[in-house]
Order: C-alpha cells, then sequence, then structure tokens
C-alpha cells in the first residue's frame, strides 16, 4: 500500500467539449479515462489488450536543490487539463486510466521518488504501460527503479536502456544530496556497484549546457548522445542509425523526456529555458521510431511548468507527446481507428 505521498486521482480535472454520449467516434479522453486507486487496485488483473496509467509526480524540490526554476509541481494537472479534449482515435478495446499523484510537500524528495517507484511498480504488475507525467526530472530515478523492481519480482533480468530526449546529462555527482540533475548518475553507480551495465542514451545535449567534466563522466559511464546541433547538421539518418544501434544492446527500453530539450519558441515553461532546443517535429519521429522496437516499458514527460508557461504552450507540447506515444502503441496492436 502506498504511503500518505499518494492522492488518489481528482476526476473533476477531467472535463471537456462533449459532441455526443453515445457515439464513441466523437468521444474525447475526458469521456473514456476512469479513475484507478493505487491502493485498492491488487486484486485488478487487466486482461485487455492494451492500457495505459497515467501517474503525476507533483514534486519540484530536485529543480530547487538544484537552483532551477521551481513550479513543475503543478505540471501533472496542467497536462491534465490539455489531454482532456483529445480525441479517442483507438479502439474501445482500449483502456486509460488517472491514477493520481505523488506529492512532496515537505522536501522529502527521496521519499517520494520511492512512492513513485512502488507506484509504477503496481501500475506494471496490474499489466498497464505507465505515463507518469512531471515534476521535476528527478522522477526519472523513481520511474526507473519501479521498472527495476517489477522486473525483479517476476524473475526478470534488470535490462533496462535509458533513452532520455534532454539538453543536460543529468550525471552530476550527487555526494552532497540528490537534485533533478543527479538522476542518471545515481543509477549509473547502481550500476556499477551491482556489476550490471549501465546503458544510456542522450538525445539532445547542449555544450552550452555541460560542464567539461560532465563530458567527461558521460564518457567514463559509457553514455551515448547526441549533441543539439548534431540533430540539426546531420539529420535522421545519423540519429536513427544510433538509435538502432543502442536499442539493439537492451532488451526493454524506459523512454524519458525533459521538456528543456525543446526550444523555448515551443516550450518556454520549462525550469531551464533552452533558445537553441530541438524541434517537436523531429523529436515525434524519434518517438515514434523507438516505439516501433515494442521494447518500451514506460514513458515520461518532466518539467513542464506552468508558472513560466504562454498559452499553455509547453503543457500542449506535452499532450502531442502523450497522443503520440498512445497512438503509435495502439497502431502497432492493430487498435488504432
Amino acid at each position: 500500500m502506498l504511503n500518505n505521498r499518494y492522492v488518489p486521482a481528482d476526476m473533476a480535472l477531467w472535463a471537456g467539449r462533449v459532441d455526443s454520449t453515445d457515439n464513441y467516434d466523437a468521444f474525447r479522453w475526458h469521456q473514456w479515462v476512469r479513475e484507478i486507486n493505487l491502493n485498492s487496485a491488487d486484486t485488478l488483473t487487466f486482461k485487455g489488450k492494451l492500457g495505459f496509467v497515467l501517474i503525476g509526480f507533483c514534486c519540484d524540490e530536485g529543480i530547487r536543490r538544484n537552483q532551477g526554476r521551481i513550479g513543475a509541481a503543478n505540471g501533472p494537472n496542467a497536462i491534465r487539463h490539455e489531454l482532456a479534449n483529445l480525441p479517442c482515435t483507438f479502439t474501445p478495446d482500449v483502456l486509460l486510466f488517472d491514477g493520481g499523484n505523488i506529492i512532496c510537500t515537505d522536501g522529502n524528495m527521496e521519499e517520494s521518488q520511492a512512492t513513485l517507484a512502488s507506484a509504477v511498480t503496481i501500475i506494471r504488475k496490474l499489466g498497464f504501460f505507465p505515463l507518469v507525467l512531471g515534476g521535476g526530472h528527478e522522477l526519472a530515478l523513481g520511474h526507473y527503479h519501479g521498472q527495476q523492481a517489477f522486473m525483479v519480482d517476476n524473475d526478470q533480468t534488470s535490462d533496462i536502456g535509458i533513452v532520455n530526449f534532454d539538453a543536460h546529462f543529468d550525471l552530476r555527482p550527487f555526494t552532497n544530496g540528490s537534485s533533478s540533475g543527479t538522476m542518471f548518475r545515481q543509477i549509473a553507480e547502481e550500476a556499477v556497484n551491482s556489476e550490471q551495465e549501465f546503458r544510456y542514451l542522450c538525445i539532445g545535449i547542449q555544450r552550452y549546457s555541460n560542464t567539461l567534466e560532465l563530458f567527461k563522466t558521460a564518457d567514463h559511464y559509457g553514455v551515448v548522445y547526441i549533441p543539439a546541433e548534431e540533430v540539426t547538421v546531420k539529420g535522421d539518418w545519423n540519429v536513427i542509425e544510433k538509435l538502432d544501434e543502442f536499442m539493439k544492446s537492451t532488451k526493454h527500453i524506459y523512454l524519458t523526456v525533459c521538456a528543456d530539450v525543446f526550444s523555448t519558441a515551443f516550450a518556454p515553461g520549462v525550469s531551464a529555458a533552452q533558445p537553441l532546443g530541438l524541434h517537436p517535429e523531429d523529436v515525434l519521429k524519434y518517438l515514434k521510431h523507438i516505439l516501433r522496437s515494442e521494447k518500451v516499458i514506460g514513458f515520461d514527460i518532466a518539467e513542464v511548468s506552468p508558472r513560466f508557461d504562454q498559452d499553455r504552450t509547453t503543457a500542449s507540447l506535452a499532450k502531442v507527446l502523450i497522443f503520440s506515444v498512445v497512438n503509435t502503441m495502439c497502431r502497432l496492436k492493430g487498435l488504432a481507428r
């Protein structure tokens, strides 16, 4: 059972236009999404064709520790507001659930990360695909640990490759405490200590946003990375080739997006704005390519900060990314309309 950092879904957030109350072809997500309380879901077993659970991580303590602009704790509900009016472009066999939020109101980020890990493990045990809404990118540690725990519980090897779309490596040292900039270093150290391979591919790295030491750290841990300028100059084939090579090396893929990978023209509402970030159309192509490998076990988007957003642009971009993930997975299962 999850602790008091878990807050069940507020279904009042799911409201929007109604074109029909009985014609499924006219339905929008707010008419289809259901509530699932992860504290009372142990008796449930999903036997359908495909199901998704949204879980929010309402925390930006990691951003505060990282000296970024706080405000991402309100990101999950802002994203839900945008998701509500999406059309149901999948068959009625596809189920959508809102699993509520993990909160952090006392600065104990580590406990909130652990609660998120437990929530992700529950979602996987139920047979659903987790869609985690952030919140600071420190959510990555909790999401990863949840996936890892599920595999251990099911006698599977913890063979998880991480694909991160991000302007930053998030490989900073954590000797003085963890933050939204340390998660992947923490995972790397855990892998080293357990004599496992650390597989991490980061796309969209900005050279002006990472110190030389961070590049050396990335090389030390064998990180594969594609700088933003390389995406622009060398184009799709270079990225696809590196993605394919990386995906061959791992059985499962955890897919994570930090909203600051995008240019501020598309994502002004982030903790660390990027004037020269990636174009969303490019990221969408790569996301779909990764999903077609059918190795992806979880997806999240982090650091959507309504406090700095303009006309809900960033939350709306998050909506499009989530829609593309869901729609692509439905197509792969023959469940798209």
